[in-house]
This record gives structure tokens, C-alpha cells and sequence, in this order.
């Protein structure tokens, strides 16, 4: 049953009362070149577009915080970046958004993930990225052990925002969760299908999508487990996870709390119109997060992600969701349930 009004705006309203949230992550920027194609190439087989706009977003575990920001809640973010004009492009991003830098390492050994999509009105052409995926350095890996183990002092929880491009190892994984659930303190992590599900194991929220969920539990060794209860129940058992978060997409999302008796529940997508779901998962665990630690349930913060999912799949690219935003989508959706 999705939740109150009162519950809603008293969720809310404590979000600007948390602590920061610290954002750990694969960090990078994801550029837009957008316009019209007319003709196709002479010296190949190929659209020429005719470029009307361009622009950059912060994008990866940056669009984590920059949702978090759009939500108004507080949060540091932590990565690393090259030293590269990229580089310098992140940090001014973060500028004009408020956001704090230094929490940023920079590695001279490794690009700046950024990732141009090449689209027109209707349809994406291409995506070309530049990326590192190397595994960090000993003394990059303790440079981030060491700035997360400042940070844990005065955040109110940490997110793991795991992309696959090398920042994370075991080691920092399991620092991360052990130094966060120490203090009692939230520890989420948004999984990358590319990570040994192990590394994740003892942290309090867990959130991978359907596929990334049975990719999972394939790699603990039960092979082509398709039964969405069974997959949950493998991934909380071995990976000793208290909550579980998997995203079904159109299907809407199905949650597990082992504080709560540990049944498995599933709520609808609350989206009626979707142009564009990048970045969507972004938001999701920005909104989950935010609401657990403002007093929600997992089943009430699952409500508050689904609706800031739903604000966002329908604009252009990476997008935001604001406060207003959520409030609203959240109070048209009330109404079409009454009716």
C-alpha cells in the first residue's frame, strides 16, 4: 500500500535535517551532442548530424550526489580522476552544482571516464567513451581507504556506486562496509554485474536490477536461477545483506527486509511515460537512501524511489528529480490510486 501524505511530507522534510551521505564511486562526465540528421554520409554509410546543442552532466557516482543535491540533501562525494582537462571538467561541474571536491583523487595514470552520446529527437546514433578500467594503484586505493575513513566521522551513511571501472576492490569494499557499520552507520551499495557479489557481503542495503540480481547469485553458484524469491533469498542468505532493493524496471520493484519478518514484497512502477532511463538507478538509490535515513520503512522508501524514478525517466538524458518534483509526481499518483 503505498504510503501516507503525512508520511510522504514528513520524509521530506527530514532530508534537510541529515547528516551528508557519502557518494563512493566510479566518477565521470556524460556529454550530450544532440541535433538533426538530413543526409547520410557520402564517404559512408553513415548519418551526418547537424549539431544544435551540446552539454555536459555530471554522470556515474557524481549523479548520485547531484541527485542527492537536487533532493536537498547534503552529501560528499569520493572517486577518482585523472589529470586530465576532464579532470578539471568534473570539478567545475561539481562547483556550479554546490557540490564538494575534495573528496577527488587524482591519478595521473588513468582517463577521466567520459562518455559523449551522439543522439537527435528520436533515437541515439552512438556513445563513444573514454575510460580507464585498470585496477587502482596501491597508493591511489590508500589514498581513498584513508579520505573514507575521515569521512565516516560526520556522514550519516555511505553509498557504494559501483560501475566496473576499477576504483573498487575487495579490500576497499569490505573497508568501507566494516568502517560505516561500526558506527551503526548506513552502508548501500548499487552493484556492478562485473563485481564478485562477495565483495559486497555484510552491507546493511544491497540494490542490483533484475539482471545484475541473477547474474549474482549465478556467480555464488546457482546457475540460471530465474525465480525472483529464491534470488532474493540467495543474495540476503550469502551475502549476509539486511535489506534488499531489486529494480524490475517496468515491473516496478521488489524489496526484502530481514528486520521485518523477511517476506518478499513487490511494488508497481509508478511511471507512466518513459522517454529516457539513463541515470534512473542513480536516483533511485539517491531517493531510497535519503528516505531510510529520514525514518522511512524500506516498503515506504521504496514508494519514495519509485516516484523520483518516474520524474526522471521522463526527461532527456541524465536528469534530475527536485524536491517539488517528487512532491508533485507524488501527489498526482495518489489521486489516479483513489480514483
Amino acid at each position: 500500500m503505498i504510503l501516507t501524505s503525512d508520511k510522504f511530507e514528513k520524509i521530506l522534510f527530514n532530508f534537510q535535517n541529515l547528516k551528508p551521505i557519502l557518494v563512493v564511486g566510479d566518477l565521470g562526465v556524460d556529454k550530450y551532442t544532440f541535433g538533426d540528421v538530413k543526409r547520410i554520409s557520402p564517404e559512408a554509410p553513415v548519418p551526418v548530424l547537424e549539431v544544435t546543442k551540446e552539454w555536459n552532466k555530471l554522470g556515474l557516482a557524481a549523479n548520485v550526489s547531484d541527485n542527492l543535491m537536487s533532493l536537498e540533501v547534503p552529501s560528499t562525494l569520493c572517486g577518482v580522476i585523472g589529470d586530465d582537462s576532464r579532470a578539471s571538467l568534473v570539478e567545475s561541474l561539481l562547483e556550479e552544482r554546490g557540490l564538494k571536491t575534495w573528496g577527488l583523487v587524482r591519478d595521473p595514470s588513468r582517463h577521466t571516464t567520459y562518455k559523449e552520446r551522439v543522439t537527435t529527437a528520436t533515437q541515439q546514433i552512438c556513445r563513444v567513451d573514454y575510460e580507464t578500467k585498470d585496477p587502482l594503484q596501491e597508493d591511489i586505493a590508500r589514498r581513498v581507504s584513508t579520505r573514507v575513513q575521515e569521512f565516516s566521522v560526520n556522514h550519516s551513511g555511505v553509498i557504494i556506486e559501483d560501475y566496473g571501472k576499477g576504483l573498487f576492490s575487495e579490500a576497499l569494499c569490505q573497508k568501507i562496509i566494516q568502517e560505516f557499520k561500526e558506527k551503526d552507520l548506513l552502508v548501500a551499495v548499487d552493484p556492478s554485474r562485473s563485481t564478485p557479489p562477495l565483495w559486497y557481503k555484510g552491507t546493511t542495503l544491497l540494490k542490483p536490477n533484475r539482471l545484475e540480481s541473477e547474474l549474482m547469485v549465478e556467480a555464488l553458484g546457482y546457475f540460471k536461477e530465474k525465480k525472483l524469491e529464491t534470488i532474493a533469498n540467495i543474495l540476503v542468505d550469502k551475502l549476509k545483506v539486511e535489506k534488499l532493493v531489486i529494480t524490475l524496471g517496468a515491473d516496478g520493484m521488489a524489496m526484502l527486509d530481514t528486520k521485518l519478518g523477511g517476506d518478499l514484497k513487490i511494488i508497481p512502477t509508478v511511471a507512466n511515460e518513459v522517454f529516457d532511463v539513463s541515470g534512473a538507478g542513480d536516483t533511485t538509490i539517491a531517493a531510497i537512501c535519503s528516505a531510510l535515513l529520514s525514518g522511512a520503512t524500506l516498503e515506504e522508501a521504496g514508494w519514495v524511489g519509485n516516484c523520483a524514478a518516474g520524474v526522471v525517466v521522463r526527461k532527456r538524458g541524465t536528469a534530475l528529480c527536485s524536491k517539488e518534483e517528487l512532491r508533485d509526481y507524488f501527489q498526482n499518483l495518489r489521486k489516479v490510486i483513489k480514483q
